[in-house]
């Protein structure tokens, strides 16, 4: 493959790598080709959530896409914010969807806009399919879309670093469990949490010149595709997408050497952005409960129940069941996230050997911080010859970066402790936005570099000159 592609030109190049990372993430997606997940966790994942898309469908097919606020909802009796879906219930979702059933009862769910559902919903009417093959279909644009989305991440780090830095981040993908399940889920929309980053990096690539730098442009992109994602699916790790969002522009500042005062500047304008953004997704949310709920207020005030149950509000404000969540500590939050998994090779193995333990097949995400940590001291403590100067200064801006983005994880795990200490089995998919992916970038440029050293000690072995 490598020798075929010196062959090519450059955006020929790229649009085979594109199309190639698409079809390696997208089978993954949707269905699991690569077996990095278990395959019953893989179809059942998130099945309560996700119904809640589909009985905003069946609410759409019978009475209009706006009927009870454009809200997600359930076709059940209970306040889902007070008795969450059964899985009987969950499966009454579809069921009711498949055979073209109405709602006599709906519950919606106040604490997201239902962008997601209102979009499949407008497919439904129009799409001229059974309801089994539209649903599959919504299943299949969903991760195209997440493929696509991560593809556009992938081609950037192969315009920045070459052939070997992608590979390594192609495989940080393919290979992650937690992408995995949730690249077709319809309630979560990956593709939409990785929007802005993806936009902020267009931004700088389009503008090379930090004097040209137009800041009310990047606020406005900044706010344009944080409100897509808040509409897509709400506030879900939205300390996350934010921090993410803002990688970019540290790997530039670095790469680029911007001043103090321009750092500053592009700083405030992507807050500004994301708070107008946020503010604009606040007040359609809140209009959206208020139209079922009989006042805005009560959507402002569920709105900011919300964010406490799951951050650090008072325990004895809310039912017994969140005092445990609310009382725990961050670091013992962060510790428990630490320790899971990334990847898990026993997904291969059907009868496991007693003999064999197996943590051995386990790689978590404390071994991979562990990894990325001495191959970031591999990478800047080198000391650069001729061949590698030109690149040490992006190499340093990759690690700048990289670090960085350790608080995009870190900052829904901390400031959503609550919402973390509940949710273990899901908040994992945090670790890939994008801390992971970087750091897997700082592995490719490591393994360059050794290979690099092991090449020229090769050849002055055989020339006979000093190595130095």
């Amino acid at each position: 493959m490598r020798i075929k592609l010196l062959h090519l030109s450059e955006p020929a190049r790229k649009l085979l790598i594109g199309i190639l990372s698409i079809i390696l993430l997208f089978s993954g997606f949707f269905f699991n080709c690569w077996h990095v997940a278990a395959q019953q966790w893989f179809l059942h994942f998130q099945h309560d959530n996700e119904s809640l898309v589909v009985g905003r469908m069946v609410k759409s097919r019978s009475d209009g896409i706006f009927s009870a606020g454009g809200l997600n909802g359930a076709g059940i009796h209970n306040n889902l914010h007070l008795q969450w879906i059964s899985s009987e219930e969950t499966d009454r979702q579809y069921s009711a969807y498949f055979k073209g059933l109405r709602f006599d009862e709906y519950s919606p769910y106040l604490s997201q806009t239902g962008g997601q559902a209102m979009f499949f919903s407008l497919l439904d009417r129009v799409l001229p399919l059974s309801p089994k093959t539209k649903l599959n279909s919504y299943y299949m644009l969903t991760s195209l879309l997440s493929a696509v989305a991560l593809t556009l991440v992938i081609l950037w780090f192969y315009s920045e670093f070459g052939f070997v830095v992608m590979l390594s981040v192609v495989c940080s993908m393919v290979f992650s469990q937690w992408l995995t399940v949730f690249g077709r889920n319809l309630w979560w929309s990956l593709w939409a949490f990785y929007l802005p980053m993806i936009a902020v990096i267009q931004f700088f690539r389009s503008q090379r010149v930090p004097a040209d730098y137009s800041f009310i442009r990047l606020g406005i992109i900044v706010f344009i595709f944080v409100s897509v994602k808040c509409l897509f699916n709400g506030y879900e790790y939205i300390t996350t997408t934010l921090v993410m969002m803002v990688t970019p522009f540290v790997y530039y500042g670095i790469l680029r050497k911007l001043s103090g005062r321009q750092f500053l500047k592009g700083a405030f304008t992507a807050v500004s952005g994301s708070c107008l953004a946020i503010c604009l997704s606040f007040t359609i949310l809140s209009l959206q409960i208020g139209s079922v709920e009989g006042g805005t207020a009560h959507g402002v005030e569920h709105i900011v129940s919300s964010f406490l149950k799951r951050t650090y509000g008072d325990a004895h404000a809310f039912p017994a069941v969140y005092a445990p969540s609310l009382k725990s500590s961050a670091i013992e939050v962060v510790m428990t996230y630490l320790r899971g998994n990334f990847f898990d090779a026993n997904n291969y193995f059907p009868i496991h050997s007693r003999f064999i333990p197996r943590f051995l097949f386990v790689v978590t995400y404390q071994f991979l911080i562990g990894l990325f940590l001495v191959m970031s001291a591999l990478v800047l403590f080198r000391r650069a010859d001729a061949v590698m100067v030109k690149q040490r200064q992006r190499n340093i801006a990759l690690i700048g970066a990289t670090w960085f983005s350790l608080f995009a994880p870190l900052s829904w795990f901390v400031i959503f402790k609550a919402h973390s200490f509940i949710h273990t089995h899901m908040n994992f998919i945090v670790w890939q936005m994008p801390f992971v992916f970087f750091g897997f970038a700082v592995c490719g440029v490591a393994g360059k570099i050794l290979w690099y050293d092991l090449v020229r000690i090769y050849k002055n072995h055989f020339t006979n000159n000093d190595y130095s």
